[in-house]
């Protein structure tokens, strides 16, 4: 049961999907429930993922693709694009730490943030029209993997680094906190169980999708060396950052890798 209620503790904190009352909450909670990241995203990219499809059988793809990016930045209120921006403005440039950490407090866009978020949501969006021309099915795999891929590479800079900001007043204090090895494991044991199911749903694409796992891990590792030497460990931004770039990894290394193994 207390499992459960990790679960839908990490739904809460990322999401605007409603739990229910009894789950409670505890602020040591909110560290513990890191392991279920990756779930959350199976959520996040599992209702992108039915929206596309839905708008496929109404609307151009273009249009269905604005549609499944549009359902998931509503349901978890732009957390991770805002993290995002933040982090591109924060270390766009070169500043101190101590400016870089500065500047991920003022909630002002500047114009690394805003060129941040432009490339990348735009990126994704012809990303995702290529793969729909290529195959949708795959499309909604490739969805829901990244979702799940990404939301376990900020876990594993929870693990990997010390926090890089004041913790004493961290927004989510708990998050400041050096996850467990067996959190760790948890959350990846997640992403290779995603994997298993989109190789059953999709066999004739498992190539991509092991390209994906090795592209994933290599961005993460070089979000961990980046921001170990820029900031000497993570903020909450950069892990939202993070999530957004292994995402867009993941969704180009399928559009990459897809004609070469085309289907059946």
């Amino acid at each position: 049961m207390h499992q459960v209620r990790l679960f839908f503790v990490a739904l809460q904190f990322f999401t605007r999907v409603p739990v229910p009352r009894w789950v409670g909450f505890e602020p040591a909670w909110l560290q513990q429930c890191a392991r279920y990241f990756p779930l959350v995203g199976a959520v996040i990219g599992g209702f992108s993922a039915l929206v596309l499809w839905g708008a496929l059988q109404l609307f151009p793809a273009t249009v269905a693709v604005g549609l499944a990016m549009a359902a998931s930045v509503w349901l978890t209120g732009g957390f991770h694009e805002d993290g995002l921006a933040d982090s591109c403005d924060a270390l766009g440039g070169s500043v101190s730490r101590e400016k870089a950490l500065a500047i991920m407090k003022d909630s002002r866009i500047g114009s690394y943030g805003a060129l941040g978020l432009i490339l990348v949501l735009g990126l994704k969006a012809t990303v995702l029209l290529g793969l729909v021309d290529i195959d949708p099915v795959l499309t909604m795999v490739a969805i829901v993997w990244a979702h799940v891929a990404s939301r376990a590479a900020p876990v594993w800079l929870l693990h990997a680094l010390p926090y890089a900001g004041d913790a004493e007043h961290a927004k989510a204090k708990p998050l400041a906190m050096q996850i467990s090895g067996p959190g760790l494991a948890i959350a990846l044991a997640l992403v290779v169980l995603a994997t298993i199911a989109g190789a059953w749903i999709t066999p004739e694409n498992v190539p991509e999708m092991l390209a994906a796992v090795v592209v994933s891990a290599g961005l993460t590792f070089y979000m961990q060396s980046m921001l170990e030497r820029r900031l000497n460990g993570y903020t909450g931004d950069t892990l939202g950052a993070t999530q957004q770039i292994v995402e867009l990894g993941a969704l180009l290394t399928f559009l990459a890798m897809a004609p070469l193994f085309p289907a059946d």
